[in-house]
């Protein structure tokens, strides 16, 4: 558990000091270029400017167009009424499952109506073992407008196994076939989480407590044998483009 801390910490931490280094100005150039970066200086004739890549441009007065420091331009994602979102991640843990750490890939479509309150739908896939699809709904709160901002957010929903028959569990000894049917049950997140704007979206690194339920059934010929529940307590770990 200590491990795991230390690592989330770290990665925190990374992520703070890249996204100090998102790009807060704009430079509007004559030929119609916009120039995103960080100025460096600025004089009688020319401005200088490094990008989020480390290079470092400097160009003439008489090639600008116009300055514009903390520019709103950096935002318009968040300012998108609507939007979609992909993320991807584990639910990192051991508890009331042998999956050390299942999968989650989902996608949200986003409704703002003030860039710091974001409600969105989802769906995707996770794959627990088995592949099931998850139906949610998020709130999701940015503590401030800035490029770089931490959030929180709470999300549910619930669970629908892909294929809902009951299956075989064992292909290659069909004499020990054991007919199983799967079963999603409800899905619970609450987390914190950083989101830092660059020149062409939006990028968020999450942290949650997740709470899952799943159920299965084994029965031999048409005779029902038992009903078997799984609840999963996990640490989600996600990272997510926002477009």
């Amino acid at each position: 558990m200590k491990k795991l801390i230390f690592t989330i910490l770290m990665v925190l931490l990374v992520a703070v000091t890249a996204s100090a280094q998102t790009a807060k100005n704009l430079l509007y150039l004559k030929n119609g270029n916009m120039i995103f970066g960080k100025l460096l200086e600025l004089n009688d004739s020319v401005y200088k400017i490094q990008t989020a890549d480390g290079s470092i441009y400097v160009y003439p007065r008489a090639e600008v167009n116009k300055f514009v420091s903390d520019s709103p331009d950096l935002l318009i994602t968040r300012k998108n009424r609507y939007s979609l979102t992909v993320e991807g991640g584990i639910l990192a843990g051991a508890q009331s499952s042998k999956y050390d750490a299942p999968f989650s890939f989902n996608f949200l479509v986003n409704l703002t109506k003030n860039p710091r309150y974001i409600l969105s739908l989802g769906s995707g896939v996770e794959f627990l073992g088995q592949a099931y699809t998850p139906l949610f709904a998020e709130y999701k709160i940015l503590f401030s407008e800035k490029p770089v901002t931490p959030f929180i957010f709470i999300r549910g929903g619930k669970l629908f196994h892909i294929n809902g028959d009951f299956e075989a569990t064992d292909q290659s000894t069909p004499q020990y076939n054991v007919p199983t049917g799967y079963k999603g049950g409800g899905t619970f997140t609450v987390g914190t989480g950083i989101s830092w704007v660059k020149e062409w979206g939006e990028t968020y690194l999450s942290f949650g407590y997740r709470n899952l339920h799943t159920s299965y059934q084994m029965k031999n010929t048409a005779v029902l044998i038992s009903t078997y529940k799984t609840s999963y307590n996990r640490l989600e770990i996600k990272y997510g483009i926002r477009f």
